[in-house]
């Protein structure tokens, strides 16, 4: 079977005709599979689309096509200009590639689907090409795929922010985290009400009134757009970032009693900061060992561990008098303690109570631990992409890696 036929069934354009096949050099490593119009077709201007006349013909050029059993492809083809009437003289469109691109639309599709495997310098590295090349190839996959996906039926999303740079520089996120659905909505600059605001202005009145349970931290900007553009929607606090704020308040705690015990020449909160916070059934046996014997000592420390740990017991309770009960219980002994970070984490809880207890409401409807792991491929993607200026750039890695988005019909899949 010659190549022309492979090339015909894989990727055959009506007007052009696959005319031949050659060494691209002595060191045969490469072909050049060279193209010619077909007899008495008249190019297409790549202005309006419409039919013309040929004005004359530009050198020829080469068009980095899908490599071959380990060789390297290239079209060869010398474009016709068009005598357009309603654009004047313009290049005519080809089927294979777009504007000014050197590689074919077959091959930047083969690039960034192999990019979300690899790094984008590891693609552009293994396939022959430029991490510049790769990166047009990733923003095309991207822009194709937003033009083309399906919002509608969407009834939880979950919002977040993430750094993607020193010097709080924040991304908005918006993730789809409806059960058996995730994936990366819409990405905004900064984390400010109006960030948020233009999502919701980007995903449109009708379907915002159809969501039924949004997942958020206790940002304000991010509560007060919620409250305002989508108050028919369920809003929860999502449990990931309850306890996270726990996690904070004994750090804190646990900082400033080491430094006080330091001075009196004891250092037995020396090494505890993971033993505090990471969860139970995560340490180590050794670390749990640890734990037991810093859990004897009378510290301000450990209160604010137990008191986390004691917390916990919420989630499983079902019962919403059960739940209220524990909930002003636990607030009361919170509040009645010296410990002002403690303090502070009770009365911030106590002030979004109705979003806690909303939790209970869509349990078994969406997962709490949703968003953050979505957040943990954001952070997973953002390490592989370091090094990027444009934020920008980021944009288009994390829709690429997290947005699920369509893909035309390819002969493979990898």
């Amino acid at each position: 079977m010659q190549l022309q036929v492979i090339l015909n069934a894989l990727g055959r354009h009506g007007s052009f005709v696959y005319e031949s096949v050659v060494w691209a050099d002595s060191s045969k490593r490469g072909l050049l599979v060279r193209i010619r119009p077909r007899r008495r077709s008249r190019p297409i201007c790549s202005g309006c689309g419409n039919r013309g006349g040929t004005y004359d013909h530009l050198p020829e050029r080469r068009f980095q096509h899908v490599p071959l059993w380990g060789l390297a492809v290239w079209l060869v083809y010398a474009a016709r200009r068009v005598a357009c009437p309603a654009c004047g003289v313009k290049v005519e469109r080809l089927p294979w590639a777009s504007g000014k691109e050197r590689t074919t639309s077959s091959f930047q599709w083969f690039l960034a689907r192999w990019a979300k495997r690899l790094s984008w310098r590891e693609t552009a590295a293994i396939f022959g090409t430029s991490w510049h090349t790769v990166f047009r190839a990733v923003k095309m996959a991207v822009c194709w795929g937003i033009r083309h996906r399906e919002l509608e039926g969407i009834e939880a999303i979950g919002i977040d922010e993430v750094a993607y740079r020193k010097g709080h520089q924040y991304f908005t996120l918006v993730y789809q985290i409806d059960r058996g659905s995730r994936r990366l909505l819409w990405v905004g600059q900064d984390r400010t009400k109006e960030t948020l605001g233009r999502f919701f202005r980007f995903f449109g009145r009708r379907r915002t009134e159809r969501l039924k349970y949004i997942c958020s931290d206790m940002w304000k900007a991010y509560l007060s757009v919620i409250a305002r553009e989508a108050n028919g929607a369920l809003h929860i606090l999502d449990r990931f970032h309850i306890m996270q704020l726990f996690n904070k308040a004994i750090d804190k705690v646990r900082a400033q009693e080491a430094r006080e015990l330091k001075r009196k020449g004891f250092e037995v909160l020396k090494r505890t900061r993971w033993l505090l916070l990471k969860r139970r059934g995560n340490l180590k046996r050794k670390e749990v060992l640890r734990l037991n014997e810093l859990l004897t000592h009378n510290l301000r420390t450990v209160k604010c561990y137990l008191m986390k740990e004691d917390f916990q017991r919420l989630w499983d309770y079902k019962a919403p008098w059960r739940i209220g009960s524990f909930f002003q219980e636990w607030l009361d002994r919170a509040l009645s303690t010296r410990i002002e970070p403690m303090r502070n984490l009770a009365r911030t809880l106590e002030r979004h109570a109705e979003q806690i207890f909303n939790w209970f409401e869509a349990k078994g409807e969406i997962s709490a631990g949703a968003v953050e792991g979505m957040n943990l491929k954001v952070k997973l993607t953002t390490r592989r992409s370091y090094g990027f200026r444009d934020p920008s750039t980021l944009k288009y890695a994390l829709y690429h890696n997290l947005g699920n988005l369509p893909e035309p019909p390819s002969t493979h899949k990898f």
